[in-house]
């Protein structure tokens, strides 16, 4: 498994409030108690010692210092100053404020308000916590691939068939499984030449996590794309690539917020290849393109 944060460098201030978003679910109720009151009042925050923080949030030293770590800083100090760095972002206007969650009775065009906010929202957060140099790595293992399979179900299953399109047009051999039983078959053929995608916001999900594990132990590359870093996928991921979502609602669950980042990821690996592989990529393309031209030109009556 590799480290969440695989660079081995504390994340700028701009991606903390994303760390923040995206790791608190995973967090113990006092480290969240932390995370939430560094993420609500970070221009406060990065003025207290260690132990005015702990006193604030009713905990202690050791898990203001253990959520720091957990957010990708070396210690306490190193958060303080992120903290400074993003309430100086905030005051310049450049970080927006929370908004409500939709209602049962709101209007559809407050609905399509907060909707667009927390989908720009989202893909801000997963562009700023997004390690491009596990993202490189798992486009350098694509490039060269023999064959790439993709395990996603539900929501996330889309989008494995999302990403499998995109290569196929491009000459890959890409094939995405969300049947379990068929996953896992086909897992067992795969190997070192090969790369298995596993698409999971939880990261616990076993029927993704299942083939994954079977192409680890066959040799194949493999990948997660995942919004729990620290989840039990990733103990079969070469390279792990974290998604943000938007905050969880009644009306909204997390398999709509999921998917927008995880869109976002799987279009950055499609990109890469095409750029990495574009001398064979950009005729294969065009030919699919042509292939299919006649079917979005309307018949003459």
């Amino acid at each position: 498994m590799k480290e969440i944060f695989g660079t081995g460098r504390p994340p700028a201030p701009a991606a903390l409030a994303a760390k923040v978003r995206t790791l608190a679910p995973s967090m113990t109720r006092s480290m969240q108690r932390v995370a939430e009151a560094v993420a609500g009042d970070p221009a406060g925050c990065s003025a207290l010692t260690v132990t005015g923080l702990a006193e604030l949030t009713g905990t202690s030293e050791a898990t203001v210092v253990r959520t720091a770590r957990l957010l990708g800083y070396p210690g306490y100090r190193d958060l303080r100053l992120a903290l400074a760095g993003l309430a100086a972002q905030q005051q310049s206007g450049r970080a927006p404020a929370v908004t409500a969650d939709i209602a049962v009775d709101d209007p559809i065009a407050d609905v399509v308000a907060k909707l667009a906010y927390d989908e720009q929202q989202t893909l801000a957060d997963t562009a700023a916590g997004l390690d491009t140099a596990q993202l490189g790595a798992a486009v350098t293992a694509l490039t060269a691939a023999r064959r790439i399979d993709v395990y996603g179900v539900g929501a996330s299953g889309l989008v494995a068939q999302d990403l499998t399109q995109k290569l196929l047009r491009i000459g890959l051999v890409a094939h995405a499984h969300s049947d379990p039983h068929l996953a896992v078959t086909n897992a067992v053929q795969l190997h070192a030449k090969d790369v298995a995608i596993a698409i999971t916001h939880s990261g616990s999900t076993g029927d993704v996590i299942e083939p994954l594990r079977v192409a680890f132990e066959h040799g194949a590359t493999t990948v997660a794309i995942t919004g729990r870093p620290g989840g039990p996928v990733a103990q079969y991921a070469d390279h792990v690539l974290t998604t943000s979502t938007a905050r969880e609602s009644e009306l909204r669950p997390a398999a709509m917020s999921s998917r927008t980042s995880q869109l976002l990821v799987v279009d950055c690996l499609f990109i890469g290849v095409a750029q990495r592989t574009y001398e064979t990529a950009a005729p294969a393309l065009s030919a699919s393109y042509e292939a299919l031209a006649h079917r979005h030109r309307s018949s003459p009556r």
